[in-house]
């Protein structure tokens, strides 16, 4: 009779309370969560890219503690969750491909990509100016994400237009040191005051920081080691960023103290 070690309970224990509280309220079509309670059909990127960590923690968990092939069946299942819900919000974003471009050539806020999507239809909920959607911290936490996934062995990044898409989101955040591009932040209200008043956050250019680095360390995107899915990133913007932030800490922002 085969027996379950300590830490193979604990992960099923884990995976239970994780299909109880994410993979129960996940669209079956889309992968994507949903805040059930005040926004039914609406996807925070950033929340999204949360569950995706959580997921993906646990993926790697069972993979190392592996001891019967059932949890390599987990494992798999969780990998493959992790790879549908990237692939997701990946797609949401490209079908806004043409505010990209506009927004690194005007960095006006109504071009900025959108913070929130259709859990069900992958479109835009709301519209440009009816929600603070400039927020570079959760763009970045996407791109420092996929970075990380596709180091561990996952391929999220399927073909060479999603890579062209990629670098055209590297470019889109790597100047967010600069004051001009100020963003609404974590809070999605701006300010202190919550009246939308953009403002320099620490938060997101720290963000900005990790994202680009990860990008620069991980070499291509489709692990193979071809050079047609290596993302380009400029030094000089990695350091900018870490100059910019080293000055603003420990405030996250002018009006802001401490950090969120």
């Amino acid at each position: 009779m085969r027996s379950r070690t300590g830490s193979g309970v604990r992960l099923d224990r884990i995976l239970f309370m994780v299909d109880q509280t994410i993979c129960k309220y996940q669209n079956a079509i889309t992968g994507l969560f949903a805040n059930q309670k005040d926004f039914p059909d609406h996807a925070w990127v950033r929340d999204n890219v949360y569950v995706i960590h959580s997921l993906w923690a646990l993926y790697r968990a069972y993979m190392k503690c592996a001891e019967f092939d059932e949890d390599l069946t987990k494992a798999n299942e969780l990998g493959l969750t992790c790879v549908k819900m990237m692939q997701s919000i990946l797609e949401c974003m490209m079908r806004q491909a043409d505010k990209v471009e506009v927004f690194k050539k005007f960095q006006r806020p109504v071009d900025s990509l959108h913070a929130k999507y259709s859990v069900s239809t992958k479109n835009q909920v709301c519209g440009d100016t009816e929600w603070g959607h400039l927020q570079i911290d959760a763009t970045s936490l996407f791109l420092l994400t996929l970075a990380q996934i596709t180091a561990s062995g996952l391929q999220v990044v399927r073909n060479i237009d999603e890579v062209a898409f990629i670098q055209n989101l590297v470019y889109y955040i790597e100047t967010g040191y600069r004051t001009p591009f100020q963003d609404f932040g974590i809070w999605e209200r701006g300010d202190k005051t919550n009246q939308g008043i953009r403002e320099l956050n620490a938060s997101s250019i720290g963000m900005v920081k990790a994202a680009l680095q990860a990008m620069n360390d991980v070499g291509d995107l489709f692990g193979d080691g071809s050079r047609r899915s290596a993302i380009h990133v400029l030094p000089d913007e990695i350091e900018q960023c870490s100059a910019v932030l080293s000055s603003m800490l420990p405030r996250e922002s002018f009006s802001k103290v401490g950090l969120p």
